[in-house]
């Protein structure tokens, strides 16, 4: 076979190949070639043996030889497998490691009837590429066409991603494009495939000297994953630290080659940015002077919707504040406008008219919003259930793409822990102490942090699947699965149209306008919130009920800092609050609701910390009571 690699400035490279050294020959544009029998094989520079930065498997770690591999090997069975388009669908963020207590590919495959069940379309993967150490989120990749051979290597990942099909569940993997993890990082021996770095790493030289190169890098990994491993889609990790002053940047380019693999193909694919920017021109078209990626994550949403829910407000959440109904409407809270945790005006308007709501994916909780906490707590250890329950229902009722991350369907206790296993003992040790100090800028003492290298900080960031079939957790779970089926039932829903989707709210109801329907929340707190164990979701039914409020037992939000929700922050011991809501006609139906709406002619009646979808006979306008009765 022949082995090839792209290291232009160096006088002379060989190849050792199961143990034998062989000349490279240079056959022009910085490219070595060299035609030999075997199987592992390594680069030798300057006495090094090193990983082939374009591998396909490490079967001894991002350290070892690199080990040839044929995709044409691997036999597939999704062959009717048409794609899954981005509109109108429900995406599942998993982490491998952590979505089953085995951490494998093929595990992960005996729970997909679970999430064909729940009724999501979409089935996003946190980075699958090598990075050192047998666990970690895998943002710190280095070699990123190898499959983390942990996880089950190249064919586990195929065999994931053929299961997935043949239960009509599209696939988005995570990638890495804006930095290299610490341990692994070999790339700049070869040439110049850095430029710079960021807050997590070396940056890649995307538009100087040799950049060409190096951008062919990036795209051809991409296309590997579409078109090799039949994924149906990237989710490109935070792509404002993609440094390019080209005329054509990156992700533009990305985007064209893209849409041509699709059209070749014949599938939809996906390319759905992480941006800190809110800058909406990322997924415009380019016939509209737009990147032409298909979507970006929201975090304006999740913010609004986190401060809404949980009462916090420290960090990035003050701006947003009372600000739920706007962001909801406007995609971006911050638009142009100021933002206090920046110390300067931020983002764009998005226009609502042109832009569909389906590019903007809306979600309560994901790998970063929970990860990076201190503890890695999710929402269930601070907020109560019911308001929850309101949490999906605006989600899953919004005119975006909703989001859910594993075990948020069922209400998991378990949390979701920042967590590495990098061998070298010192950088192991710069991990722990690094991350123990940032949170101490924030009053965390050293043992509240969990060891990020600790092999039990891993295992508890596993999820529990013993919980789905407890009474409280089922409820949760037939909740999420009636949201879920209302909007595939009532396109309504699902509509992505910006320009019809209206949001408002006086005083603590908040109201969607979803065509004929009304998505309807009470967010006046309801009574005294007990802690303790079994407290997860007794009242987040599926149909019209009522149910227990339940807590968290000794959750932290923050040192100092009352748990949102609970007596000591201020929440009335007694006396939730019913809203009254003049619907403007009498509603056809009460088609889901978390408590005991109640309808008196056109007069809707909700409970405190509840939701209601109602039915209306056509379109009409609706006001918000201004008293509330106890």
């Amino acid at each position: 076979m022949t082995f090839s690699v792209w290291a232009p400035d160096r006088d002379g490279v060989v190849v050792r190949v199961d143990g034998q050294d062989h000349d490279m020959t240079p056959v022009g544009g910085g490219w070595w070639h060299s035609d030999a029998t075997g199987t592992d094989y390594a680069f030798v520079l300057d006495g090094d043996a090193l990983p082939d930065p374009r591998s396909l498997r490490q079967p001894d770690g991002v350290h070892g030889p690199s080990r040839a591999y044929d995709h044409g090997e691997f036999a597939w069975t999704d062959d009717r497998w048409t794609g899954r388009a981005l509109p109108g669908a429900v995406v599942y963020e998993l982490h491998v490691g952590t979505f089953t207590p085995g951490g494998t590919f093929d595990s992960a495959v005996e729970r997909l009837d679970h999430l064909a069940d729940l009724g999501v379309t979409h089935v996003e993967v946190l980075p699958v590429n090598s990075f050192d150490g047998p666990s970690g989120w895998g943002y710190d990749g280095v070699l990123w066409g190898a499959v983390h051979e942990p996880y089950g290597g190249p064919d586990g990942f195929k065999r994931f991603v053929d299961a997935c099909h043949a239960r009509g569940l599209a696939v988005l993997l995570d990638v890495v494009y804006n930095h290299l993890g610490p341990s692994g990082a070999y790339l700049d021996r070869f040439g110049p495939y850095f430029a710079g770095s960021n807050e997590w790493g070396p940056g890649l030289n995307l538009d100087g000297p040799g950049s060409d190169e190096v951008r062919r890098y990036v795209v051809d990994n991409a296309l590997g994953w579409l078109r090799d491993f039949h994924v149906d889609g990237l989710r490109l990790d935070a792509v404002h630290a993609l440094l390019d002053r080209s005329a054509t940047h990156l992700l533009e380019q990305l985007a064209r080659e893209v849409d041509a693999l699709s059209t070749a193909l014949g599938r939809p694919l996906t390319l759905i940015a992480e941006s800190d920017l809110n800058d909406a021109r990322l997924v415009t078209a380019r016939e509209g002077g737009g990147y032409g990626l298909h979507a970006q994550w929201a975090d304006d949403l999740h913010h609004a919707l986190h401060v809404a829910l949980s009462g916090e407000t420290f960090g990035y959440y003050p701006d947003f504040e009372g600000k739920l109904a706007t962001t909801l409407e406007r995609v971006f809270l911050h638009d142009g406008t100021w933002s206090s945790f920046r110390g300067r005006a931020h983002g764009r308007p998005v226009d609502r008219e042109r832009l569909p709501g389906y590019r903007f994916l809306a979600y309560l909780q994901n790998h970063d919003q929970i990860g990076n906490r201190a503890t890695g707590d999710r929402l269930t250890a601070t907020v109560s259930p019911e308001r929850l329950a309101i949490g999906a229902a605006i989600v899953l009722c919004s005119p975006y793409t909703p989001m859910l991350f594993m075990g948020e369907e069922w209400g998991a206790r378990t949390p979701w822990r920042f967590f590495a296993s990098f061998p070298d003992p010192q950088l192991a040790e710069a991990v722990r102490t690094g991350r123990r100090r940032e949170f101490a800028r924030h009053g965390w003492g050293e043992s509240d942090v969990p060891d990020p290298v600790d092999p039990a900080t891993v295992e508890a960031s596993k999820l529990d699947w013993a919980e789905v079939s407890r009474p409280e957790h089922a409820r949760v779970l037939e909740l999420h699965r009636a949201l879920i089926r209302l909007r595939r039932e009532h396109p309504e829903l699902a509509d992505p149209r910006l320009d019809r989707f209206r949001v408002e709210q006086l005083g603590s109801v908040l109201v969607l306008h979803r065509g004929d329907l009304r998505l309807l929340c009470n967010l006046a707190p309801a009574g005294g919130v007990p802690s303790g164990e079994g407290a997860v979701g007794a009242a987040a039914g599926a149909a019209v009920g009522a149910g227990a409020v339940g807590g968290a037992d000794g959750a932290l939000a923050r040192p100092g800092q009352s748990r949102p929700g609970s007596a000591d922050a201020g929440t009335p011991a007694s006396g939730a609050r019913d809203a009254e809501v003049d619907l403007g006609v009498a509603p056809v139906a009460v088609l889901l609701a978390s408590g005991e709406a109640e309808v008196a002619g056109q007069v809707l009646s909700l409970p405190a910390e509840t939701f209601a979808v109602v039915q209306l006979p056509g379109s009409q306008p609706t006001s918000v009571s201004r008293s509330a009765r106890s």
